[in-house]
């Protein structure tokens, strides 16, 4: 059995291999309340106890889902549940919102959503560029005594607005895009949240797939994949080149290349969990056994040759 971790010092105790549940709010409402549901259950099934969602994920419906299925299916404590705000709609434009009276409003609501009587840990999804950071965290804060939340998160914040938001020391966690391609928080930032004891969660940790090593040189993409940089030509034929080069160590553990890639994350010290996304049941095992993979001092080595910071 895989041994749970805990996320910084909030003791909150997850699995190194948690859901991103992105994707449980983008389908039809009707078709996705079961498919989402599926999902969940297989998660908790097989040893998964961290969801993460947020607002934005379908407007609050991905918090809708989880919070009936968690209602109807199980039990609460069973679950660590993490969820993010900062966005408001006024008509069809998108506000990003970081007043107190605002973090007051949107973390009762995930409530409401979520079903529950606390949210385990809560994140400003993004920034905005009028509210002082550390007094949008104070809010939290507050909000932590209060007994709403139990820890406190940020997300898409720059070194600076990080540091400027934990001047009291009250962030516990941090969710960012990091990956093998991009690996440059592992120069500034992982250094001050590790003396911070902050837990580091990466988004994109295949890099939309790139890093799973399920792309070929012929792969067709569509013109939202072909606008990121890691599909360009030139930059992703590198790519393919040295996800190739993972496969022998993939081989030598008789696990998919994706396996190998999470593996390596959880070497990384302020990375506690990642958080891959899943379209299905079977995915969810699937990304499980990145947690039972070891990597040898070799195979870590490899790696950061392979994809220097």
């Amino acid at each position: 059995m895989v041994e749970k971790v805990e996320l910084g010092n909030t003791g909150l105790y997850v699995h190194p291999i948690g859901l991103g549940a992105n994707k449980i709010g983008k389908e039809d409402k009707e078709t996705n309340t079961d498919y989402g549901g599926e999902i969940i259950n297989a998660a908790v099934k097989n040893g998964l106890n961290f969801i993460d969602t947020a607002y934005i994920y379908g407007k609050g419906l991905s918090e809708e889902i989880i919070g009936k299925t968690l209602k109807e299916n199980m039990n609460r404590n069973d679950v660590i549940l993490a969820t993010k705000g900062a966005h408001r709609f006024e008509g069809d434009t998108m506000i990003v919102d970081n007043s107190p009276a605002f973090l007051t409003q949107t973390v009762d609501e995930s409530l409401k959503r979520l079903q529950t009587d606390v949210i385990d840990l809560f994140y400003i999804h993004f920034p905005d560029e009028e509210t002082p950071k550390y007094e949008a965290i104070g809010t939290l804060q507050q909000l932590k005594e209060a007994g709403k939340i139990r820890s406190i998160g940020v997300s898409n914040f720059s070194f600076e607005q990080l540091k400027e938001a934990n001047q009291d020391g009250y962030i516990d966690v941090i969710q960012d895009e990091y990956n093998l391609i991009n690996r440059k928080a592992e120069t500034e930032l992982f250094p001050y949240l590790s003396d911070n004891n902050i837990s580091f969660i990466p988004y994109f940790p295949l890099a939309s797939g790139l890093l799973a090593g399920k792309y070929k040189p012929d792969t067709i993409f569509s013109e939202k994949q072909k606008a990121r940089p890691q599909f360009r030509d030139e930059v992703y034929f590198k790519h393919l080149e040295e996800v190739d080069k993972i496969r022998q160590i993939a081989d030598n553990h008789d696990v998919d290349v994706a396996h190998i890639v999470l593996a390596f994350y959880l070497t990384r010290r302020p990375i506690d969990s990642v958080i891959p996304g899943a379209r299905n049941s079977q995915q969810i095992a699937d990304n499980l056994k990145a947690a039972e993979v070891r990597l040898t001092t070799e195979d870590i080595q490899i790696i950061e040759d392979i994809f220097p910071v």
